[in-house]
């Protein structure tokens, strides 16, 4: 052997290797170690040898990384692809700039794809576990979904009368055409924007739009446009899909189409994600999104629902991370942060005062406080802040904890405020005193400043500016009749025929603005002066986008009162409705409810299908259809549940 005649020179190994020869056999093992090592990776999660050796770490297929929240822990799952395909990919849905690779494609499909019917059984629903798919794991449940629906007090769809009788005959026939215009326009939907978050019936495609995750991007991509976005290695154009498909779900379920219904189930089962980026409106998610996931799973007991719902409201936790706890008007879902409302640097009353339902709910159904702990500091908040001669503007800054400007309205940016703190009492099943309590004290101012009666003897909320009045209703506040008519019973006993009566009034004064108009639909405000009284008087607000605030009205009226004019009124809007929002191709607006040859605005409101059709067929049901002794809706009409429990939970209302 040749011996290297080397200072320091080593004699041989007793394995008769030279250094480079151990070099090479110590790297073979260690990346042997490696590849041994690594490998436990690959195992199935149930492998004894993966909990062996790894940590165990819970982990929910199919439920996306949540934004951390500070002072609480998050829960971390694995995050799926980023754009998954659907079973069957509606028309216009491919999406070629997906970096989702095949396999994992694969694996997405194979965990979501049903192996039977898409009805799962519904046997361990009554303990809180509901059937899922080999490998999906519940997120911690103690909701008992059957005694909750033991302790309604009417079935959900309430019970079926007589209907050989003449007159129930004509209410029947009434309220099937509102259910075969609801088919209509959700198969006009399914064909042509199926996934999208709203149709556009006139070019036969669907619409984004930005409210629910628009794209965030810096500067330099801006300047360059879109085309540079889609560039950009791990930026996803948009937010969330599929408003309609989550804002129909408990319309279609409320109308017994049951095929539309479970189309749309299995839509949100495989293609809805919460995987997003972008900036969304706090408000629009949390109404359409949030509620309607609510709503669907308290009719239903689907799991999905539940765990899509609760994820979403995580994601949008961030938004509250403001010095005073009021939250901006728009989240950030990709990095959790929250941003600036378009208005300026303050939040909207109507925004941030609209999340108490839901937050509830969402405490309720996932045992975590922080939801309910959120909209309670709002609460606070507002009870602490002097309000000028008791009314409450609608801006107020997140920063400061101020108003920053003394406009009032009962119309848009004001509206479901109002309706929240009534709607949050009588959803506590009337124990919560600190909502009762400001909705009759912001009762009291609104109807001392804002109210009052036209020469013409119509009476209208005002706009306040600082103590000066725009004589003026929005379309938007013309749900107001419906509340008034809703909390008239726990006024003060001296108020209660005072507040029905004006409730009447006001729900008079909003039919008059569409039985003025040339298609009998209602302009988007309409004013009283200048000799002219509910009607708009320029054609920037004389447009009508299928609103629902006004059929709203009429469904509470009928139910409180019996008196068929309100069938009447809204039979009149059904008609207006086929002839002048009607195309071949789903409902839209019209720019001028002025003109009998109006032109459309080739937009299906999601809302259109959750609010103004759901009323609409309310309307013409049995009272205890949806009974308002067990329901509440939200503000875009998704019916949640009154807690009827004898053992409240303190994140129902406070003491």
């Amino acid at each position: 052997m040749h011996m290297r005649k080397l200072p320091g020179f080593v004699p041989p190994s007793p394995w008769g290797l030279r250094l480079p020869q151990k070099f090479l056999f110590l790297l073979f093992l260690s990346g042997l170690v490696t590849l041994c090592f690594g490998a436990l990776f690959l195992l199935p999660h149930s492998s004894r040898l993966k909990r062996l050796f790894l940590a165990s770490r819970i982990q929910q297929p199919g439920l996306e990384v949540i934004a951390e929240v500070p002072g609480h822990s998050p829960v971390r799952q694995r995050e799926p692809p980023p754009n998954p395909a659907p079973a069957a990919p509606a028309p216009g849905e491919d999406d070629p700039n997906s970096r989702a690779g095949p396999r994992h494609r694969k694996g997405w499909l194979r965990r979501t794809r049903p192996t039977g019917p898409r009805e799962e059984a519904t046997a361990a629903r009554g303990s809180g576990v509901a059937a899922l798919r080999p490998g999906e794991e519940s997120i911690p449940f103690s909701f008992d979904f059957n005694a909750f629906r033991s302790r309604l007090r009417h079935p959900v769809l309430g019970t079926r009368t007589d209907e050989s009788k003449e007159p129930q005959s004509q209410v029947r026939a009434q309220r099937e055409k509102i259910k075969e215009m609801m088919r209509f326009a959700w198969q006009s939907y399914r064909r042509y924007a199926m996934g999208k978050n709203e149709l556009r019936p006139l070019t036969k495609d669907g619409y984004e739009g930005s409210m629910f995750g628009s794209p965030v991007v810096g500067p330099d991509v801006r300047r360059h446009g879109r085309s540079m976005l889609q560039d950009l290695p791990g930026v996803k154009a948009g937010g969330l899909r599929g408003a309609t498909v989550i804002d129909s779900l408990d319309t279609l379920y409320l109308m017994e189409l049951k095929e539309e219904f479970q189309e749309a189930k299995a839509w949100v089962e495989e293609s809805f994600h919460l995987n997003v980026s972008g900036e969304a409106s706090l408000f629009e998610v949390n109404i359409r999104y949030i509620g309607g996931l609510l709503s669907a799973y308290y009719l239903t007991g689907e799991e999905v629902f539940r765990m899509k719902a609760i994820k979403l409201g995580e994601k949008l936790l961030p938004a509250f991370n403001t010095p005073t706890g009021i939250p901006k008007g728009v989240v950030n879902f990709k990095s959790g942060s929250w941003g600036w409302a378009t208005s300026g640097s303050s939040s909207v009353l109507a925004e941030f005062g609209s999340l108490h339902l839901e937050f509830l709910h969402l405490t309720e159904l996932s045992g975590n406080p922080i939801f309910a702990e959120k909209v309670r500091n709002i609460r606070k908040v507002l009870r602490k802040i002097d309000k000028p001669l008791g009314l409450y503007p609608n801006f107020l800054s997140p920063v400061s904890g101020n108003w920053v400007q003394h406009h009032v309205s009962i119309g848009g940016l004001g509206d479901s405020f109002y309706e929240y703190l009534i709607k949050s009492w009588l959803m506590s099943a009337k124990t919560d005193l600190e909502a009762k309590n400001m909705y009759y004290e912001a009762l009291e101012a609104i109807e001392t400043y804002l109210l009052n009666v036209s020469p013409g003897g119509l009476t209208y909320f005002a706009e306040w500016r600082g103590g000066i009045l725009d004589h003026k209703m929005g379309h938007l506040a013309c749900f107001s009749g419906g509340m008034l008519s809703l909390g008239a019973e726990d006024a003060k006993e001296e108020k209660r025929a005072h507040y029905q009566e004006l409730a009447a009034q006001i729900t008079r004064t909003c039919h008059e603005s569409y039985a003025r108009s040339d298609t009998k639909l209602g302009p988007e405000a309409f004013w009283f002066n200048n000799g002219r009284e509910a009607e708009a008087t320029q054609l920037s607000e004389s447009y009508y986008i299928l609103r629902p605030e006004v059929v709203e009205s009429y469904m509470y009226l009928w139910r409180q009162t019996h008196d068929p004019i309100y069938r009447n009124w809204g039979w009149d809007v059904v008609l207006a409705l086929e002839k002048y929002c009607r195309t071949d191709a789903g409902f839209s607006g019209i720019q001028d409810v002025y003109s009998t040859r109006p032109n459309h605005d080739n937009k299906q409101q999601s809302f259109f299908l959750a609010e103004t059709l759901k009323y609409l067929y309310l309307l013409f049901s049995e009272d205890d259809t949806f009974s308002l002794e067990d329901w509440v809706f939200n503000t875009e009409a998704h019916p949640l549940p009154v807690n009827h429990s004898d053992s409240a939970s303190q994140a129902w209302h406070q003491h």
